[in-house]
């Protein structure tokens, strides 16, 4: 069997203009510990993140407990936002291939990370793996797995920094989903 703990990133500084360098706030660093606690005893092999600061960051505390580099692949980055992003939530969760000008599809989102996930389980079968991820990736993620994980679904993770589960997988099947942490820290 091979275990995914994907972490949802902890609370990030919305006063940071970049998205891709989004540092942590001081209550994401302290989070961060929180998913330390919750992995340090799982006997993790390996650790990837997005490449976004905010994923790295709140991942970095448990791979330093655990001796381990952070391996980063750009599939794994959160989607991209355009203009007026918000009022298209539900028209994205509805059709997976709408998106606001300049933004990116639930679609594209959802074949990326998929991707590199299913290149992941193949490399490292049988082993426990954490995942440094966001809110849109990861529920794209589920979805693919669940096709009923929708749009209240999202919006219930969206609001959870930072947020662990654990997908328990035999070769390429999925055969359990765990939550394991779920902060409630609002978002946006």
């Amino acid at each position: 069997m091979t275990s995914i703990f994907f972490v949802r990133h902890a609370q990030p500084d919305e006063s940071w203009e970049d998205d891709r360098t989004k540092p942590l706030t001081e209550t994401g660093l302290e989070d961060s510990k929180k998913v330390t606690l919750v992995l340090e005893n799982q006997d993790i092999d390996i650790f990837y993140s997005s490449t976004y600061r905010r994923s790295i960051e709140t991942i970095t505390d448990c791979a330093n407990k655990y001796k381990m580099v952070i391996h980063t692949d750009e599939r794994l980055r959160e989607r991209k936002q355009g203009t007026d992003s918000n009022a298209f939530l539900e028209k994205r969760w509805s059709d997976f291939n709408v998106c606001e000008e300049g933004g990116e599809n639930l679609a594209s989102v959802q074949q990326r990370n998929i991707e590199a996930l299913t290149e992941i389980l193949k490399k490292h079968a049988n082993k426990n793996i954490v995942i440094g991820t966001h809110g849109t990736a990861l529920s794209t993620i589920l979805n693919y797995y669940d096709p009923s994980f929708g749009c209240d679904d999202f919006k219930r993770i969206w609001h959870s920094l930072p947020y662990i589960i654990r997908l328990d997988f035999k070769g390429d099947k999925l055969i359990k989903t765990t939550e394991l942490l779920k902060i409630d820290r609002g978002y946006r």
